[in-house]
């Protein structure tokens, strides 16, 4: 069986998804998991593009021991050295450098010809060398270049010092069959291919992201690049778990093979969903809610007779299991510990005790605590506490088919004062967020608002995403808890405290530099 890499782009490309905004300890916190599920290589940003982004691309390196941790750069010296800083103290730096190849953006956006592109891409790859020991280098839109000159540049770039030479479909345009082509004669006329591995990214923009990085395997590629849940940019990239598991199962057919742990696949595809607000369609392969239901009574009957009949992936091998009663509320510290432990979690003492604290009051209100249930606890403390500002001490909504539903709500502010204020609204939803604009006393746009529950049940936790305007800034927010109307209010005020620290780090920042 060959080796296949697993290059995740899920903090890089796939933040990139329209409204997807993660902060610092979210991005760490998803590293981990990328960590946990076996990845070969996390692409955790562009280190160049921002502090923040430095700041989190390097806390990812000097964090993650279990696999290499790379960042993009462009072409030109300074994005390397910010590369170099960010990434030097992990235990595998490397460097994503690339350039666009294809006619089209040479000429309408580099503005260079190709021999200016080709020296270009040999001088960035031959300076990276002098820092770091693994080099990728990608040609932008190869699927739309011209074969001969990929064949040109891709050979002075390998022997400038470049190991992997990326192929992307950036616009999502090839066929299976055409990227096939492009990767046999890559293999055929390269004469030193041999000393790199060939990589594969695709877009979704056509529906055959995952086709096409697959088809690319069958003809040479040693590395997918890919996201949770296939996020990214317009239509997404190619979905990590699509392709894991194809390996997998259809194992005859590929002879490959990665080195993830695929029953960690749908708690990685959970916590990219919660911290980026972005729902996994019920009928999503591998992950979806749906799919591994069977509704049909013939499937039924057959999957009760045997399960191959039906089933070609087990629920188990993605780490789907069924929500048992885990944990209840006469349940002790340490058995909560070892609880959060065996979930693949390593929480400081501090944490810890906030953490039971909330699943203790959980436990009071709901009959059964699922592992569902203290995931979601988990995630909700991590993103509430990287964004603490305000705080929703007390909400109370009076409602009644014939009244106006209102709403009084008290906020304390990181100075420990409490704000109250009462507003009504059209709905009780309406009137908690009438309530908390008022009390910020800046204009707030609501631009989406989602629920779904964490679990079965009438005592279900909820779970609310919301999508806002603030100081000209649209960010998201998520909120949990036993009732809908608090997790509401908790996701819209998680929102403004986003925009908030933010802006207090760039004053601060502003400061330092002056």
């Amino acid at each position: 069986m060959g080796k296949i890499n697993v290059f995740d782009t899920t903090l890089r490309d796939g933040e990139q998804s329209a409204g997807v905004n993660l902060n610092f300890e979210e991005k760490l916190e998803i590293a981990r998991q990328l960590e946990r599920l076996n990845v070969d290589i996390i692409e955790a940003g562009f280190p160049a593009s921002s502090p923040g982004d430095f700041r989190s691309v390097k806390a990812i390196a000097d964090t993650i021991k279990g696999c290499s941790v790379t960042g993009l750069s462009r072409s030109v010296k300074k994005d390397i050295d910010a590369a170099w800083e960010a990434l030097k103290g992990g235990v595998e730096p490397r460097l994503h450098v690339f350039i666009a190849t294809s006619p089209i953006h040479m000429k309408h956006k580099l503005k260079k010809t190709p021999d200016e592109v080709v020296e270009a891409a040999v001088q960035s790859v031959r300076y990276a060398a002098k820092y770091f020991p693994h080099i990728q280098w990608s040609a932008e839109d190869a699927c739309r270049s011209d074969l001969d000159f990929l064949v040109r540049i891709i050979k002075e770039v390998i022997d400038a010092g470049a190991s992997v030479i990326n192929i992307p479909d950036t616009v999502g345009y090839i066929t299976p069959r055409e990227i096939g082509e492009i990767f046999s004669y890559l293999k055929n006329n390269v004469p030193n291919i041999d000393k790199a591995i060939l990589s594969t990214h695709c877009h979704d923009d056509l529906g055959m992201a995952v086709a096409n990085s697959l088809s690319a395997v069958e003809h040479g590629a040693g590395q997918v690049e890919c996201t949770i849940n296939g996020i990214g940019e317009r239509a997404g990239n190619a979905s990590l778990e699509e392709i894991a598991v194809a390996l997998k199962i259809r194992g005859d057919y590929y002879n490959a093979e990665t080195r993830l742990k695929l029953n960690e696949i749908k708690r990685t595809s959970s916590l990219v969903s919660k911290l980026t607000g972005m729902v996994v369609p019920g009928n999503k392969a591998i992950v979806g809610a749906n799919a591994f239901a069977h509704e049909s009574g013939i499937h039924q009957d057959g999957v009760l007779k045997e399960k191959t009949t039906y089933e070609i992936i087990t629920p188990e091998l993605v780490g789907v299991t069924s929500n048992r009663m885990v944990l209840g509320k006469h349940s002790g510290r340490h058995a909560f510990k070892e609880k959060v432990k065996e979930l693949g979690y390593n929480v400081k003492e501090e944490e810890l005790n906030r953490l039971f604290a909330a699943f203790k009051d959980l436990a009071d209100k709901k009959k059964e605590v699922t592992e569902d249930d203290i995931f979601a606890l988990l995630t909700e403390e991590r993103v509430a506490s990287s964004v603490a500002y305000y705080k929703v001490e007390q909400l109370q909504v009076n409602y009644g088919t014939n009244n106006i539903p209102t709403a009084t709500i008290t906020l304390k502010t990181p100075e420990g004062e409490e704000l109250q204020e009462a507003a009504t609204g059209s709905g009780s939803v309406e009137a908690i967020y009438n309530t908390l604009e008022r009390m910020i006393e800046s204009p707030v746009k609501l631009l989406d608002y989602r629920i779904q529950s964490v679990s079965g049940g009438r005592d279900a936790l909820a779970e609310v995403y919301v999508k806002v305007k603030f100081k000209e800034v649209e960010t998201s927010g998520r909120g949990t808890a036993n009732d809908v109307l608090e997790a509401s209010a908790k996701a819209y005020v998680n929102a403004i405290n986003r925009v908030l620290n933010r802006k207090s780090k760039e004053e601060c920042s502003e400061t330092v530099q002056l």
